[in-house]
């Protein structure tokens, strides 16, 4: 970070904390610059974000190494959709665990909604077995790839995102608050984008194991109180 960064982020009010007790939260109050209209939020910033990490989507495909009938599929599937003008695969949703899964002419399939990768090996299961009961020769042990872990965090404290787009550096930031309320923030190891948004809340999408999100917040966390920011 440059002197002229620091100079803009040292004039760019900053949230500040002050101690209630030993081990209670700490209270952040932000106060509205306007006087005549101002606005007071008290949050309690989190001892340790990773705590509030939350596995909301979990995508992964696989390959079943066969062709497929799809109008055939969906007579003998139960609950299955497919039309082919809207989408090229049928969408088969899981009840237990909830996911739902793309499977398409060349065998191919695609999971999503899972909330674990267990709920993705165990949905995809169900699959397999549903589809070896209609004839179709699935290959024992289809490899699952996980393509993507979309998960949610909380800093517990109001961001100022102005500061954290220059702090952070812009050559690593989007924000153009005019077209989305959020900060994309692309981090080079763990390799995933977080989205920064002002309440303090915060996803993590790209990752491909639940310990990328883990790392992708200490690193933010870091990042943000070397920046006085947090």
């Amino acid at each position: 970070m440059n002197l002229e960064q620091s100079n803009i982020i040292a004039a760019t009010p900053a949230p500040h904390y002050r101690k209630v007790k030993p081990h209670a939260a700490l209270l952040k109050v932000y106060k509205g610059l306007n006087t005549l209209n101002s606005v007071v939020i008290i949050m309690a910033r989190i001892d340790d974000p990773k705590k509030t990490i939350k596995i909301e989507n979990v995508v992964a495909s696989t390959a079943i190494g066969a062709t497929l009938d799809l109008p055939k599929i969906t007579l003998q599937l139960d609950g299955a959709d497919y039309n082919k003008e809207r989408f090229p695969g049928v969408v088969y949703r899981t009840k237990e665990p909830k996911t739902a899964a793309l499977i398409f002419g060349s065998g191919k399939i695609v999971c999503t909604g899972a909330k674990s990768i267990d709920d993705v090996h165990n949905g995809l299961k169900k699959v397999f077995s549903e589809l070896k009961s209609m004839g179709v020769d699935v290959m024992d042990n289809p490899e699952i790839i996980v393509q993507n872990i979309v998960a949610s965090a909380d800093l517990g404290a109001v961001l100022n995102l102005n500061a954290i787009a220059i702090g952070l550096g812009l050559e690593n930031i989007e924000y153009e608050p005019e077209q989305f309320p959020g900060l994309v923030y692309r981090i080079a190891e763990p390799k995933v984008v977080m989205l920064l948004f002002g309440s303090g809340k915060l996803v993590v999408t790209g990752g491909k194991k639940p310990a990328d999100a883990d790392a992708a917040v200490d690193k933010i966390v870091e990042e943000l109180d070397g920046l006085g920011l947090l």
